[in-house]
């Protein structure tokens, strides 16, 4: 900001910088593709993180990182900002990065979406590229490497193992989903990418109502097409996941997920990658068996970012028809335990 202009009246509603409009995403009630599946004390609510300004709920995280460094001193003139990614992270830390000054490099899978690429690209961010076969552990690996071999040109974030990740998600996702169900939430479910989600804002939910369930989602297969999420068992398991604060952790498969999306782009008329469908699958499972509940379901990002990928393959042969016996296919489901 020029000196001139920073004792200016800041306009009611603006912002002084992108920075402040991370956060206080909405929640989108899911009504026409739940009608009729679910008993009538049960909602379902999806927290929309595509509503971020970076695109993806990785803009929390990768605010409080950047801000503790600086903080710290790690994070300081001269330094290169450089992390892993699976992609959304990538584009978080390329934006906060632009805006605080700082070079940005960032390691991922080659494999990664074609937009995601572009986007880190158009930040000013330099992408570098790692053994798409070894999916996001190859790219942690990769970082490791270029890390020590010089070691005092980078800081790197470490967005797998610095509490600040969950931290970010307890002191903003937890208490704003609190706040706009009123404390009425019963249940928090959140993909396993890092697991800063899950864990900083289940952690902060429980504290507010103990027998509130927090559950977790992830990849039923290790070669799985759900970009962005983890398979535990056999994944570079996170330092700052904690299993035993989780109630539950669904595994889900990559076909129905990728489905789910079609069916919320056709009855809901919002477009979100395939975390998001793998997490409605989930809240559609935890749902089935509840007399009353209030679910909130982490929605990562919007579909836009995966236009070029499998996701795609064969979506125009996936029509209303099919999207009928996938909602018929839950509703007997759910007859079933009525």
């Amino acid at each position: 900001m020029l000196d001139s202009e920073r004792n200016q009246t800041v306009p009611a509603g603006s912002a002084g910088n992108v920075l402040e409009l991370i956060g206080n995403t909405p929640l989108l009630e899911i009504r026409r593709l739940t009608r009729g599946l679910l008993r009538p004390g049960v909602r379902i609510f999806a927290k929309l993180e595509g509503f971020n300004p970076g695109g993806s709920v990785k803009d929390r995280p990768a605010r409080k990182m950047l801000e503790v460094g600086l903080k710290t001193g790690d994070l300081r003139a001269g330094k290169t900002i450089i992390d892993s990614t699976s992609g959304n992270t990538g584009i978080a830390l390329a934006m906060v990065g632009a805006v605080l000054g700082y070079p940005v490099e960032l390691v991922m899978a080659a494999n990664v979406s074609r937009e995601r690429k572009k986007i880190i690209e158009a930040f000013g961010a330099r992408p570098i590229y790692s053994d798409p076969m070894k999916s996001s552990d190859g790219a942690i690996e990769k970082c490791r490497e270029i890390i020590a071999a010089n070691p005092d040109r980078y800081f790197k974030p470490d967005q797998y193992n610095n509490e600040a990740n969950s931290l970010a998600h307890f002191e903003t996702t937890g208490p704003e989903i609190w706040r706009q169900t009123a404390g009425q939430v019963t249940h928090f479910i959140a993909g396993i990418g890092t697991s800063g989600t899950v864990m900083g804002a289940g952690r902060f939910l429980k504290s507010k109502n103990r027998n509130l369930q927090v559950i977790a989602v992830e990849p039923d297969d290790e070669l799985h097409g759900l970009e962005g999420l983890k398979h535990m068992a056999t994944a570079i398991v996170p330092g700052i996941y904690h299993e035993a604060q989780l109630d539950l952790k669904l595994p889900i498969g990559t076909e129905e997920a990728y489905e789910m999306v079609y069916a919320l782009g056709q009855s809901e008329g919002v477009l979100v990658g395939q975390s998001s469908g793998a997490a409605m699958i989930a809240a559609l499972k935890i749902a089935r068996d509840l007399r009353e509940g209030c679910i909130v379901a982490i929605f990562p990002d919007f579909g836009d970012k995966y236009l070029s990928t499998n996701l795609w393959i064969g979506w125009q042969e996936w029509r209303r028809e099919r999207l009928a016996q996938v909602l018929s296919k839950w509703n007997a489901s759910t007859n079933a335990t009525t």
